[in-house]
């Protein structure tokens, strides 16, 4: 079950989250944000990482060139688009980064054609993308059978098994759910976010890789 804290704002808890199990860690790019980095420390955070942790930009509808600048410029493993991108801006910035995460919010006419976008992967959050809120776990139904599925939304160490049971997805996206304040992570909530995460994850059949397109450029994310 791969795992992403998100939000990370400070390096000393990015480390923490990386010791705890941590696969990928989310760096916020988002303006208005609590959790938003500035490209010079998001660089010192992702410098710091092992080169088996995945760090991912999160961008919402911000120019696309701007995007592919960040992420060369921070070192980032990949980029989360969480906004309105369209397929075309989506596939532009896939060609040019190491790979995309698009996140979509559940029941989103946008699945119907994630093809499109060109993305190793597609997160599915609430209505309200990054507040935190569940959402109806029933409307993750139907998703790509052929993608990795991040499933996103209001988890928390008490129902990230639940979440994982329901809808199966390939990895599970945390942020509000870990944290004691707004963009500072509880290193107690982490550990028994991931323990919990992982124990679901081994009790579910995992899709085999031959049935993925857009695989992830890590040996550790290979079946």
């Amino acid at each position: 079950m791969f795992v992403k804290i998100c939000g990370v704002t400070t390096e000393q808890d990015g480390l923490v989250a990386v010791a705890l199990g941590a696969d990928a860690l989310g760096l916020n790019f988002v303006p208005g944000s609590p959790r938003q980095l500035k490209p010079m420390a998001a660089r010192d955070i992702a410098s710091r990482l092992p080169t088996e942790t995945l760090s991912v930009g999160i961008f919402r509808d911000m120019d696309r060139q701007k995007v592919v600048d960040i992420c060369h410029d921070v070192g980032l493993g990949a980029v989360q688009l969480h906004g309105h991108e369209s397929p075309e801006d989506s596939q532009w910035i896939a060609n040019q980064v190491p790979m995309v995460i698009k996140a979509f919010p559940a029941g989103a006419r946008g699945l119907d054609m994630s093809d499109d976008y060109a993305a190793s992967a597609l997160l599915i959050d609430g209505q309200s993308p990054g507040s935190g809120e569940v959402f109806d776990w029933a409307l993750a139904e139907g998703m790509p059978s052929n993608r990795r599925i991040i499933l996103a939304g209001g988890l928390h160490p008490g129902n990230v098994a639940d979440g994982i049971r329901s809808v199966r997805p390939w990895g599970v996206d945390v942020s509000t759910g870990v944290e004691s304040a707004p963009g500072k992570k509880d290193s107690t909530k982490m550990k028994r976010f991931i323990e919990n995460a992982r124990a679901a994850g081994a009790e579910i059949e995992r899709r085999p890789v031959e049935a993925l397109d857009g695989a992830f450029p890590y040996d550790w994310m290979e079946e």
